[in-house]
């Protein structure tokens, strides 16, 4: 199991605005700081809705926290 204050910290660097939310945009962006420019916009969306519960395109950190501990 993931460390839930570990992860807030992870959360906080995707969310790049600070809106609460991580966007393709934001993960895009943090994918590329960590060295991973082949993350395009498209990639990151997919990667997004496949642990997007809500189905708005974004991951609030309640989605973000259950991708984590999927077992």
């Amino acid at each position: 199991m993931v460390d839930i204050e570990l992860a807030r910290k992870t959360f906080s660097r995707y969310d790049v605005n600070g809106d609460g939310l991580i966007s393709a945009v934001e993960y895009k962006s943090v994918m590329a700081q960590l060295g991973d420019p082949y993350v395009t916009e498209t990639v990151a969306q997919a990667v997004i809705n496949a642990h997007d519960s809500d189905g708005d395109g974004k991951l609030t950190f309640d989605e973000f926290w259950a991708s984590r501990n999927k077992g």
